[in-house]
């Protein structure tokens, strides 16, 4: 490969995926290794193919996720450098990242630096990772005018919990759940808990741990 850097992409939709392979394609530096659908398969790939570079989403339709199979990667082959990607603007991934070790950290639809810098910046032995976080617009406010706790609790709202199972889950009693229910329709104007709901993930303000790996059992 006349000593360019080997890259797998990896990602579910086809358009993201296509992103991904050109701007590998553009850079005379790197080399398309391989463009993979399937996280597990990129699991298998790392196996048995050589790769320095996986640009790789977290959230897959089949199979386990992106961050998951990350770790496995980095687990099997801790030379192969990773850039975790996602589209979503659910933060508590950041801190997930780089505890399992992955290098860079790039949201698609937030990101003040261009991907071809990040993919530059890592395999120069930079750990590249967001400087600000997604804030988008949720009703009257953004996100970042909702509390952590607040926002813990619309990430159990979003799996069509009653406020008796998310104060269990949250170790916390359920009149506070319904208190940051309650301070959260005020903030944002939405109607009721359904809207709050269907709107954070719809939007992919949050994303539950149960929705990320869901297909991986």
């Amino acid at each position: 490969m006349d000593g360019k850097t080997r890259v797998l992409v990896v990602d579910d939709q086809y358009v993201a995926r296509s992103f991904f392979e050109i701007h590998v394609q553009m850079n005379k530096k790197y080399e398309l290794a391989a463009s993979l659908s399937n996280a597990e398969q990129a699991v298998v790939w790392c196996a048995e193919h050589p790769v320095d570079l996986v640009i790789m989403d977290i959230m897959m339709k089949h199979g386990l996720d992106g961050l998951t199979c990350a770790r496995t990667i980095k687990s099997n082959n801790p030379g192969i450098r990773i850039i975790l990607t996602t589209s979503m603007a659910e933060t508590s991934w950041i801190d997930k990242a780089r505890e399992a070790g992955i290098e860079s950290f790039w949201f698609k639809e937030y990101s003040d630096i261009p991907l071809s810098e990040v993919m530059d910046r890592t395999m120069n032995g930079e750990s590249v990772y967001p400087g600000t976080v997604p804030n988008p617009d949720f009703g009257e406010v953004t996100k970042t005018d909702l509390s952590e706790r607040e926002l813990d609790v619309l990430r159990e709202l979003t799996r069509n919990l009653t406020n008796d199972e998310i104060a269990e889950n949250l170790h916390i009693s359920p009149h506070t759940v319904k208190r940051h229910i309650e301070n959260m329709l005020n903030k944002t104007g939405y109607k009721n808990r359904i809207d709050l709901a269907v709107n954070a993930k719809t939007l992919g303000l949050v994303v539950h741990e149960d929705d990320r790996t869901r297909n991986g059992g």
